[in-house]
């Protein structure tokens, strides 16, 4: 996609979008910690990193639709 220029300083979009992705990992994670704490997962690690994977895809999805 590019890189945005912020005042001299070029940023990855991608970049941004992984910001993004892990504020919505954060708050995604309030709901699913229950799950963990109930025994719902099984291997957490994996499933967070799977979690966050996910929300990436679709944070650049959302960039590939919305902003092009």
């Amino acid at each position: 996609m590019g890189e945005l220029n912020i005042y001299g300083v070029y940023v990855p979009i991608f970049l941004i979008q992984a910001i993004l992705a892990y504020l919505l990992f954060k708050i995604v994670t309030l709901a699913t910690n229950q799950w963990i704490a109930k025994g719902w997962v099984a291997i957490p690690g994996i499933f967070n990193l799977c979690l966050y994977i996910i929300l990436l895809w679709l944070m650049h999805w959302f960039f590939i639709l919305c902003l092009n």
